[in-house]
């Protein structure tokens, strides 16, 4: 799937490891970008700053932290056009999404990248297996991504342990048959319902989110749940039946969607 690069020196696997872009999107971020772009392990290949007209100079901000940063403006408002953007401009043969409020720790990448590297075509993260967490979730919103995760199984065959999540990593040479359209926090959703349907092998990978660290999230939990909602019905309406996804194994860290079995209880 890649060629093996020369050996060097900063890299954790020297010529086993697959060249990587990072996608970080961004508003209004400039005082969490701190405790993220500094965190990124050196050995990747490029970092791309998407960002949606932010006016309290978080640009300015990532040049400074990372000179090498790649920056682009997404076309449109919203996470889901934001994403889209940065996977459209990658040039690694992995793809990495990462948010850039620090509640997803940098320091996980090689756990994403090594789930790809073990066989699977998308890596999905989740806060709902041993060796994840998450301390940035009100009850109410726990209640509701529950009832979605569980809709999900019904509809597609999958035992995702947790269903909007941003953080995740690809094969970039496969993310043209998700077809990705969608604008808004729904990405995730749309994503990992789209690989199943294309029959990528999926891997979960456990990770701890943290709270965001400075501001506020533009997340709006209603708003947002109800268009995860309809992504969900609208995806299973569109092609029906659905196969069950298969999954790569780690121990510890992931849950085999194909044979429902968990690592963890979720």
């Amino acid at each position: 799937m890649f060629q093996p690069r020369p050996p060097d020196a900063q890299s954790p696997h020297p010529g086993e490891w697959p060249t990587i872009s990072v996608v970080v999107p961004t508003v209004n971020e400039a005082a969490n970008l701190p405790y993220v772009l500094p965190r990124i392990p050196d050995w990747v290949h490029e970092v791309i700053l998407v960002d949606g007209e932010s006016t309290d100079g978080t640009v300015d901000v990532a040049r400074v932290l990372l000179p090498s940063l790649r920056v682009i403006e997404q076309p449109r408002n919203g996470k889901g056009q934001a994403l889209i953007a940065g996977i459209t401009a990658s040039t690694g043969e992995v793809v990495v999404t990462l948010d850039a409020d620090g509640s997803a720790d940098p320091a996980e990448i090689p756990a994403f990248v090594g789930a790809l590297l073990s066989g699977a075509d998308f890596a999905k993260g989740t806060r709902f297996v041993q060796g994840g967490g998450t301390t940035d979730m009100e009850w109410y919103r726990s209640t509701g991504n529950h009832g979605l995760k569980l809709l999900a199984r019904a509809l597609f065959g999958v035992r995702f342990s947790d269903l909007c999540y941003g953080y995740n990593a690809f094969w970039r040479d496969r993310v043209h048959q998700l077809a990705l359209d969608c604008d808004g926090f729904e990405i995730e959703t749309l994503m990992a319902l789209r690989a199943v349907k294309a029959h990528h092998r999926i891997t979960e990978v456990a990770s701890f989110e943290s709270p965001r660290v400075h501001g506020r999230s533009n997340l709006r939990t209603f708003r947002d749940g109800f268009r995860v909602l309809r992504t969900i019905v609208r995806e299973w309406r569109l092609d029906m039946p659905v196969p069950p996804a298969t999954v790569a194994t780690e121990p510890d860290r992931v849950i085999v969607l194909d044979d429902v079995t968990l690592s963890a209880a979720s």
